[in-house]
């Protein structure tokens, strides 16, 4: 007898990975000058605030489909505003790489994921340097060096633009754990957008006026109301997704999945953008990072569960989720 649910579990991973697949492929069709033509990342990823700003405020404040945490003005302006500078920041630059650089290159780049919230943490005091993660962070870069140095269409603008998206994102990651964790504060994804996507819209709202407003030009702009609707639905939904399967399974599995995806993502875009060409030295350099990621994942979660205790194991691995959760999140928007 097949178990209905163990059939659920699977097809919510599937959900997941069909829509961070489609979000990332979507985003890329949108902008790039060679599709849709629509050159202006700091817009789309204010419709996409916007949208989810809304949405959030229905789920919390009307229908009330989840609580609002106890949000005081200084938790908000010491809290929220500089998670929501960064989380618009890694927003902004990771969506104008796709102007530049191909999804699988970025995928790959996005190995770095790891390095970058490593260090950071070490420079702001939550973690400690330690041999056996800097080495994992070492073979991570070294894959990422190759991989880099295999590309053939390599654009040192959208490079540049992807590794300061990622390193933006790692501080938020960072400033999340240490301002609001320290506070007591846990945020789903839907609080999260309830109190981040307003805050993003506005710090999005100087660079698009000094960036973007001046070149949009109204006879050249495709605003296809049905295009930018479905594609800001799609990464609303991705985050619901990432609820339900942390859920279900667990961050880790979401971390496995998310592997999984990476690499049906390189491949489907291929196939969807000819112009994104993979050489040998890209996989051999990815393969490299990936192993110096997996392991990396290996040893944060044996350590987390080595600290814990039989009593406290329960609310311990809750926290964990909730920390892993939100590595994930900014897959939406990218």
């Amino acid at each position: 007898m097949i178990n209905r649910q163990l059939v659920l579990t699977y097809l919510y991973l599937l959900v997941y990975i069909l829509l961070s697949s489609g979000v990332i492929l979507y985003n890329k069709w949108v902008l790039s000058p060679k599709y849709f033509n629509f050159p202006f990342p700091i817009t789309l990823t204010m419709i996409h605030m916007g949208f989810s700003g809304f949405v959030a405020f229905l789920l919390v404040r009307v229908l009330k489909v989840v609580s609002p945490v106890n949000m005081t003005f200084e938790i908000y302006a010491s809290c929220v505003i500089p998670i929501s500078a960064f989380f618009a920041s890694s927003l902004w630059f990771g969506n104008t790489a796709y102007l530049f650089i191909s999804v699988a290159f970025i995928q790959m780049l996005k190995a770095l994921m790891p390095v970058a919230t490593f260090l950071m943490a070490v420079i702001c005091g939550t973690d400690k340097l330690r041999s056996d993660i800097f080495l994992n962070m070492v073979l991570v870069s070294i894959g990422v060096v190759i991989s880099s140095y295999g590309e053939i269409h390599f654009n040192v603008v959208g490079t540049v633009y992807q590794v300061t998206g990622i390193f933006a994102e790692a501080l938020r990651l960072v400033l999340t754990q240490v301002l609001l964790q320290k506070k007591g504060l846990a945020l789903n994804p839907i609080t999260s957008l309830y109190y981040i996507a307003p805050c993003s819209f506005l710090f999005l709202f100087v660079p698009w006026y000094l960036l973007e407003k001046p070149g949009m030009e109204i006879s050249q702009i495709q605003f296809n109301f049905w295009i930018f609707f479905s594609n800001t639905l799609c990464a609303l939904a991705l985050n619901f997704s990432i609820f339900l399967v942390i859920g279900r399974t667990g961050a880790v599995t979401l971390r496995v999945a998310g592997v999984l995806k990476d690499w049906i993502l390189i491949a489907l875009s291929t196939i969807i953008f000819p112009e994104s060409t993979i050489t040998g030295l890209n996989i051999i350099g990815y393969a490299i990072a990936l192993c110096g990621v997996v392991m990396y994942n290996y040893l944060k979660v044996k350590e987390v569960r080595s600290s814990q205790s039989p009593v406290d194991s329960i609310p311990e691995r809750a926290g964990l989720e909730d920390r892993e959760e939100g590595d994930r999140f900014i897959r939406a928007r990218q």
